[in-house]
């Protein structure tokens, strides 16, 4: 349905510095939304994928483990959209604690896996998703690498725009700074459920749309706005663990993901937004579940392997149960995870070198990294940097 231009558009400034700015009209959308029969079928086939998920997430042998990974890669993929050009090897590399990040496109992802962590921290200990949840994350996020000087934590004090070198000639301006406070407030209300309570898939594709409209910060509003998908869905227990995330489907449909915001504002078709959003949630759903049954398939053949072949020490099952969450490892690595002797670390790496379950990776100065390359090959699908 065609709602018409969904806010106001604002002229502010004089002469050749004068600018067009959109301020949206608050949530839910007027008229209301018109669920018509394909909608509500994508609606069910949504929450059957989202159940699905939510089953077979259980049968990894350490979820936690499986989590902490697809954080990684979704503050990967939500990087790469935006531009980083860091890979999931960068990432784990990363990850192994050897020094500081070699480049400001590991530092983005990094901080963005730490506010992803945080942000699921603290929406499972009862935090309410409001201005201030988002302040805290979005200082960790652009607490180092670009942007630390982007007013990390503070709701921008100045325009920020979209496209082009300047707000006259921007593609999309977001109203002026002094109108943040109360678009936000109402947000706030809308994912409440104040008035009326919203479902949360639609609550979830809304409030994302909505966020980005406003452009709250000056820098990482992308990227915080993808997150705020996951934790409203984490808060309305549309799932039990948040093992989904967009951010592959929108990378890999990046044009239309940002042809749909514009079109929402300019004509108010909430609906077509929606079954862009419901679709990427079936598909991205039904994707996840494949890799959690490949993973699973090869975690337990593996272990079986190892077990199979009475040499193996208990050291190299520990080997393996840390390449679960790890599986980018050095022997210092090892050796200080296990809590072994470095002659044990080395043994273990070799024993599971000996059952093709480790593969050297490479030498870089004193390191020597081993990788459980069949388990990345299914983490890292799909998370190739975009094109510059």
């Amino acid at each position: 349905m065609k709602r018409g231009t969904q806010g106001e558009y604002r002229y502010v400034g004089q002469g050749e510095a004068r600018y067009r700015a959109f301020l949206p009209l608050p949530l839910p959308p007027n008229p209301p939304l018109r669920i018509d029969a394909k909608l509500l079928e994508l609606l069910g086939d949504a929450d059957r994928s989202l159940g699905r998920l939510d089953i077979i997430s259980d049968l990894i042998p350490n979820p936690k483990m499986y989590l902490r990974q697809m954080v990684f890669k979704e503050a990967l993929l939500s990087s790469q959209i935006e531009g980083t050009q860091s890979t999931f090897s960068d990432v784990l590399m990363f990850e192994t604690s050897l020094g500081r990040p070699p480049n400001d496109d590991v530092k983005e992802v990094s901080n963005y896996i730490e506010a992803q962590t945080e942000g699921i921290r603290r929406i499972k200990e009862g935090d309410p998703i409001t201005l201030r949840l988002l302040n805290d994350l979005h200082a960790i996020l652009l607490r180092s690498g670009r942007g630390n000087n982007r007013q990390p934590g503070e709701v921008r004090s100045s325009q920020n725009w979209i496209g082009g070198t300047m707000p006259s000639d921007a593609v999309y301006t977001p109203p002026p700074h002094t109108e943040i406070g109360p678009m936000i407030n109402e947000l706030e209300k809308f994912i409440h459920d104040v008035p009326d309570r919203t479902p949360p898939l639609i609550k979830a594709a809304l409030a994302h749309l909505q966020f980005e409209s406003i452009h709250p910060y000056l820098d990482g509003n992308g990227r915080l706005g993808r997150m705020l998908i996951s934790l409203i869905l984490l808060r309305e227990r549309a799932f039990s663990s948040p093992v989904l995330y967009l951010s592959l489907y929108f990378k890999k449909n990046r044009d239309i993901y940002y042809s749909h915001l514009q079109s929402v504002r300019e004509t108010g078709d909430w609906e077509s937004w929606l079954v862009f959003f419901l679709r990427g949630i079936v598909e991205t759903a039904e994707h996840t579940v494949d890799a959690i049954k490949r993973i699973r398939s090869l975690f337990v053949a593996d272990q079986e392997r190892i077990r199979q072949d009475h040499s193996k020490s208990s050291a190299t099952l520990r080997l393996f149960e840390l390449l679960q969450r790890q599986p980018l490892v050095t022997p210092v690595i090892a050796q200080k995870e296990m809590r072994v002797t470095k002659v044990t670390a080395l043994k273990a790496i070799k024993r599971l070198q000996e059952a093709s379950i480790l593969s050297l990776a490479m030498v870089r100065g004193r390191s020597t990294f081993y990788l459980y390359d069949r388990y990345v090959e299914i983490l890292q699908e799909g998370a190739e940097p975009l094109p510059r």
